[in-house]
């Protein structure tokens, strides 16, 4: 198929990104610095979903630029006819410039809105683009946008595709230094969610001078797709099929592809995408794969008998406890809510993976009947628990919240019942709780002392859990109920008391434990808190350091050192808090509580998926991964045991 300037389709131009670029990615943020690699990666997708690509690699620089590079057709640059100028430089430098905009050039994109690469080169100091096409190389340099310079040709290749270097622009983000990990995760996923396509990551930033083997580099490349992103996602969890449930087919022009898996766990892990893109709100497709798999699933546990002699009603949630389930469609003119892309809205697309699951999923319990009795027994199961929870919830709700006769014995409240200025801290023990309450503002900050170490919801039951009198109190402080009108298993937020929740607990490993059971309980049954922002992690110091009359309070090892340099040798006394009960309140208040001088730390979920692989790991039956996880990752966690 020709591609080239005429394929090239002009909206609008540019400016308006560096007046708001929170508009186009998102945030300015670290959320939004990554973002930025996202929207180049993506471009190369596209090209690989257009059979024209199967390669793709992703360099972080030593200057903390990118490069991306993949082995597509490579930007066209010919003159574009409107333009008048090289089509390259019209997608790097015009906003609503690109090939997505015309079917005959990609039946389906990511980029719907044919601003990302543009808007990267908004955002970015300075840019350089290289084109391998017809034999020779072309090549533009950019500054904030502007091209520095005509395209020109710069050499010769046998080569052909696009490589895109950028450096963001440090007077447009608050955060300019590359996560690997965060990265990576996603090149993992696009890997997955892309098969026979071979996904390269390099770090470059630490490797000695000289050297010539990047820091850290992965390689990704996935034969099988979503049934090896299932195996991935449930490696740490007891499997009950010996093989996941693969659906692969396309139904009123929309491909489909889902893969699923039951497991013995009580968690509902579901996660779809469109065009790559991981819609974590949902939308069309996911009712689609809802509807159709309750309806066949209990259809044929109907016919089975397995129902009748169980005598127990079942309703939709029943089906999907324990069920890991990627479902990914690609759909050539998605309607999406916003550029960040969370939720579909194509209504088409639900009737299309209803039907194609109904189809292929009944096929598949007829072939496999052992699999099938398996599942509706796991069915079973789960409705009996789920009338459990509903009594066991329903006693945490009966509860007025507004009334403080309501409220749990040990929650000194607030005065305000502003939600948006208040604040709840749970914290670790009776002793801290009591340094907390005497030094708070009692006007907006609320404290709820944890009775020790809450329960590892990982490992149980729902009812299990609504049955702890410390999650019980966790609900009845914070004035939530479960169950809204479109879903009966959602957080219901309208009387949420605090907008910040924020978790309090010693800087040891006791301290980590319990904020990783107190986040797995956020991340399984309150996620609603996690992506509406309201969940924190406070954080203590771990050093005073006093000379005299002046005393100085240190978070890090390298300010320690940095304060103990500065003091000199003689009169130092340092003091390591393990314990927020170490503090008096005046101490605790001022470092850890008051806003003007502690260091929150914001809970936000970048990438679901491996979130949720990393609290099943963290938080499950299977300790050989767990430790070499905290291995692995012991070097990056500030924890003095």
């Amino acid at each position: 198929m020709d591609y080239s300037a005429s394929n090239i389709t002009v909206l609008e131009g540019l400016e308006a990104v560096r007046v708001r670029p929170a508009m186009y990615i998102g945030d300015v943020n670290e959320r939004g610095l990554h973002h930025l690699v996202y929207e180049v990666v993506d471009n190369s997708i596209d090209e690989a979903l257009a059979g024209y690509c199967n390669k793709i690699d992703v360099q972080i620089n030593p200057d903390n630029s990118i490069t991306v590079e993949d082995n597509g057709r490579g930007i066209p640059v010919d003159m574009h006819e409107k333009e008048h100028r090289s089509a390259l430089e019209v997608v790097m430098t015009v906003l609503h410039a690109g090939g997505k905009f015309n079917k005959n050039s990609y039946k389906v994109s990511g980029g719907l809105h044919g601003v990302g690469v543009s808007c990267v080169n908004a955002l970015s100091d300075h840019m350089t683009v290289n084109v391998f096409r017809d034999g020779k190389v072309y090549q533009q340099e950019y500054s904030k946008g502007k091209p520095l310079y005509a395209v020109k040709v710069v050499g010769e290749t046998s080569k052909r595709g696009t490589k895109i270097t950028f450096h963001p622009d440090a007077s447009i983000f608050t955060v300019t230094e590359y996560k690997y990990d965060t990265l990576l995760d996603r090149m993992r996923e696009l890997a997955y969610l892309n098969k026979g396509i071979e996904i390269n990551i390099s770090d470059w930033r630490v490797a000695e001078e000289g050297q010539a083997a990047p820091a850290r580099a992965d390689h990704f490349f996935s034969e099988l797709g979503l049934r090896d992103f299932i195996d991935y996602l449930d490696e740490n969890r007891e499997k009950l099929m010996p093989n996941a449930i693969y659906i692969e087919g396309e139904r009123k022009g929309i491909p489909i592809e889902i893969a699923m898996q039951y497991n013995s766990g009580y968690s509902e892990n579901l996660h779809s995408y469109v065009n790559n893109i991981n819609t974590h709100e949902g939308g069309t497709h996911l009712a689609g794969f809802r509807s159709g798999l309750t309806r066949t699933l209990k259809a044929y546990a109907d016919r089975s008998g397995l129902l009748q002699k169980a005598k127990v009603e079942i309703v939709g949630d029943d089906f999907r406890e324990g069920l890991t389930a990627i479902i990914s469609v690609k759909v050539a003119e998605p309607q999406f809510e916003g550029q960040t892309k969370t939720k579909l809205g194509n209504t088409e697309v639900r009737g299309a993976v209803d039907e194609a699951v109904s189809e292929m999923l009944e096929n598949y319990l007829e072939e496999h009947p052992n699999e099938a009795h398996t599942i509706v027994d796991k069915v079973i199961l789960a409705a009996r628990a789920r009338q459990a929870a509903r009594k066991a919830r329903e006693m945490v709700q009966r509860s007025n919240v507004f009334s403080s006769a309501g409220m749990p014995g040990k929650l000194a409240d607030c005065q305000s019942n502003d939600p948006a200025e208040c604040e709840i801290f749970f914290v670790e023990g009776d002793s801290a709780g009591g340094s907390a309450k005497d030094g708070r503002d009692r006007r907006y900050q609320a404290i709820l002392p944890l009775r020790g170490k809450i329960l590892n919801v990982e490992k149980v039951m729902r009812h299990r859990a609504f049955e702890s009198d410390a999650i019980r109190d966790i609900y009845t402080a914070l004035g939530v109920t479960v169950g809204t009108p479109d879903d009966p298993q959602a957080l219901n937020l309208s009387k949420l008391r605090y907008h910040k929740v924020i978790v309090m607990t010693d800087a040891d490993v006791d301290g980590a434990h319990i904020d990783t059971l107190m986040l797995t309980f956020f991340f399984r049954y309150m996620p609603e808190l996690i992506e509406n922002g309201y969940v924190y992690l406070a954080t203590p110091p771990l050093y005073m350091i006093k000379k005299g009359n002046r005393q100085v309070y240190c978070w890090t090892e390298e300010e320690r050192e940095r304060t103990l340099a500065e003091f000199g040798d003689k009169g130092i006394h340092v003091q390591r808090y393990k314990g927020l009960g170490e503090m008096n309140p005046d101490q605790l208040c001022d470092t850890t509580m008051n806003p003007e001088n502690r260091q929150l730390r914001q809970v936000t979920i970048e990438n679901a998926a491996s979130a949720d692989r990393i609290f099943s790991l963290l938080m499950g039956d299977d300790v050989p991964p767990r430790r070499a996880f905290i291995e692995q990752n012991a070097t990056y966690a500030n924890i003095d045991a």
